[in-house]
């Protein structure tokens, strides 16, 4: 056993974004930190976020943050203010990584590269002295309401603080795997229960599979709730075998939270450029160019070879119907689908397929303005294991530098 490695000030269980900004915010105070992680690299799923691009904030006032925060967005404002985006693309900039922004407010480094993130912050961790121990942790030591140290398969860390990073169910391959609630609940804390939220969705449309692996750009979604429009996005989107996902499609899952009493649907618009007006004149210049083609072979400008033969499928025009003879009301019907492509919703994918969990540890039992948990003294909790999440563009990953920024300034030596 390393006697060196056995006693610190903190331990951060977690080497994700929140558990690498606390480290590095309390190693720079002058603590000595020990950060627990079994994964080779730092930042395991901080490398493939954003498509590996990694959406690193939103340049936005914390207004808009609060907007895009569903569930106990309140909890949130000592550490957003004292961390806002403004603050966090500063501090990335001045440490050597140029960033810039996209639409939406979404900003990215200009390398397009999410290693370079997990990067930066292992550098900045390890040149102030912070050691990354490739252990897993096995659970808490806790006396008289205080920590006293961390358990690891390995080795007993000696400690008055440690600090929760363990991220949530989603991605178990990057190591999420719950263990961060488990240790929290034998702590006394109450773990609100996890679902899926940014999910692919499921749907019993045959023609998803139909389709599966073609994808979409430059469309727009509307998802309905009851047959009221509750959420609008622009992108780009996939069919699969199970139903659809891509980053609309993700985006769209946050707004989905009632399965268990509301309807779902969704309806993408093919040709958002075009209002229906226009989109008539395309298909009619069209239909008059083709006019001696049959229905299934005059589409081919207007649509993707996969997707023809499920709008005249929808359309319930025969494919063999000779373009000439078609009617006017056939034509509107093919019309509207180009606006309105109906794709109904069963449900989302199992929560090990989502990128974000919603739920985690309840709020009214942590400190908002140290992450310290009320209960036990030393404790502390940063990022994705608290029960707040956010819709996509870079809202997540701005909880997470501003949680284990605020742990990272609150965390006290004991003796």
């Amino acid at each position: 056993m390393h006697s060196d490695h056995t006693v610190c000030d903190l331990a951060v269980i977690g080497a994700g974004p929140a558990g690498m900004m606390c480290a590095f915010t309390a190693a720079q105070r002058g603590l000595k930190v020990i950060v627990l992680d079994p994964n080779r690299d730092p930042g395991r799923k901080l490398r493939i976020t954003g498509k590996g691009r990694c959406n690193l904030t939103n340049d936005c006032e914390i207004k808009k943050i609060l907007e895009n925060v569903p569930v106990n967005g309140k909890f949130l404002y000592s550490c957003l203010n004292a961390f806002p985006p403004s603050t966090v693309i500063a501090f990335f900039e001045e440490n050597g990584l140029p960033l810039k922004t996209e639409r939406g407010g979404r900003v990215f480094p200009v390398s397009d590269n999410a290693n370079d993130v997990a990067d930066m912050m292992a550098r900045l961790c390890r040149e102030n002295g912070v050691i990354f121990l490739r252990e897993k942790a096995k659970g808490l030591s806790i006396a008289t309401g205080a920590v006293q140290g961390v358990e690891t398969f390995e080795r007993s860390i000696r400690c008055a603080n440690a600090v929760l990073c363990t991220g949530g169910l989603s991605y178990p391959l990057t190591g999420s795997t719950g263990d961060g609630y488990r240790f929290a609940e034998k702590a006394g804390h109450t773990v609100r229960p996890c679902r899926p939220s940014l999910v692919p969705l499921e749907s019993g449309d045959p023609w998803c599979g139909q389709m599966q692996g073609f994808s979409l750009r430059n469309i727009s979604l509307t998802v309905y709730e009851d047959d009221k429009a509750i959420y609008k996005d622009f992108g780009e989107m996939l069919f699969t075998h199970f139903g659809v996902s891509g980053p609309v499609i993700l985006s769209a899952s946050a707004h989905m939270r009632r399965f268990d009493t509301c309807r779902y649907r969704l309806e993408i618009d093919l040709k958002p450029a075009l209002d229906e007006r226009k989109l008539d004149e395309r298909i009619l210049r069209d239909f008059r160019k083709y006019s001696n083609r049959e229905i299934k072979n005059a589409l081919c400008d207007l649509a993707a070879s996969s997707i023809i033969p499920v709008l005249i499928e929808l359309s319930g025009i025969p494919e063999d119907t000779k373009v000439n003879s078609i009617t006017k009301e056939q034509r509107e019907n093919l019309r509207d689908l180009f606006k309105r492509f109906p794709v109904s919703v069963s449900g989302t994918r199992p929560i090990d397929e989502a990128i974000v969990t919603s739920g985690g540890i309840d709020v009214r039992e942590i400190d908002p303005r140290s992450m310290q948990s009320k209960l036990v003294q030393g404790l502390y909790f940063a990022g994705e294991i608290i029960d707040v999440d956010a819709y996509t563009g870079g809202f997540n990953l701005q909880i997470a530098w501003a949680t284990g920024r605020m742990a990272g300034m609150s965390v006290e030596k004991r003796s």
